[in-house]
């Protein structure tokens, strides 16, 4: 029993012939482009990153690579887990999707590692069409509205705020000066709820510039996938 155990951790060393290698790096590379392929569709805008998409791949392929060292020996694959462990990432994800990208990286590059081309092909046909699909899927705009006015025209300009959003338009923040005369209001709104109101009361903007007391206005759109 304990040269069993001995040759498993010492003697087992896994060797990989160099055409099992070749073939193991060829399936990575097809199955990496399908993965480049499908963030490129899924992320589009100031999100997109062509630098982390690259990187996306070559992860695939430092994967295989470390399975491909560690085969079946045991003992190096807890020296490697022990070296691996030390590594800190600090880099910020700025759509909660990268972080399924990340693993579906390296779930490739341990099912190319160990030539089980069969999962990572039939998994990463499912995992695509699952992830472009939703990847049209983009959370609902937020919409600031930032107005300077008058302090005797807060009530005015509540008033017709909740006229023209039907009472759904949120006081993010409001100002007032020291001498009480200026104030400054923002309030949050959604694309959707902009869109309804300007097909049935025209430009809003205009609208909110003609109450009086208010001497500017202006409009900030807000995306959840670059503000995280």
């Amino acid at each position: 029993m304990k040269q069993f155990f001995y040759e498993s951790l010492v003697t087992a060393s896994g060797e990989l012939t160099p055409q099992e290698v070749f073939l193991n790096f060829l399936a990575a590379c097809v199955i990496g482009a399908l993965l480049f392929v499908s963030y490129r569709m899924a992320h589009s805008g100031p999100v997109y990153s062509r630098k982390f998409n690259v990187s996306l791949v070559m992860l695939v392929l430092i994967t295989t690579l470390i399975m491909n060292v560690i085969g079946n020996n045991i003992a190096l694959s807890l020296g490697m887990v022990g070296a691996l462990s030390i590594v800190r990432f600090r880099t910020a994800i700025k759509d909660p999707r990268d972080t399924a990208y990340i693993f579906w990286a390296i779930a490739v590059g341990v099912c190319c590692g160990v030539s089980d081309y069969l999962t990572a092909g039939i998994g990463s046909v499912i995992i695509f069409l699952y992830l472009v699909f939703f990847g049209f899927v983009r959370d609902n705009e937020r919409i600031l509205i930032v107005m300077k006015l008058d302090a005797d025209a807060r009530e005015t300009v509540e008033n017709q705020m909740a006229s023209l959003f039907s009472g759904k338009a949120v006081l993010r923040m409001e100002n007032v000066s020291a001498a009480g005369r200026k104030a400054e209001a923002i309030y949050e709104i959604s694309d959707a709820l902009l869109r309804e109101s300007q097909k049935t009361n025209g430009s809003c903007m205009s609208r909110i510039a003609g109450i009086a007391g208010v001497s500017s206005v202006s409009m900030v759109r807000q995306e959840d996938e670059i503000n995280q």
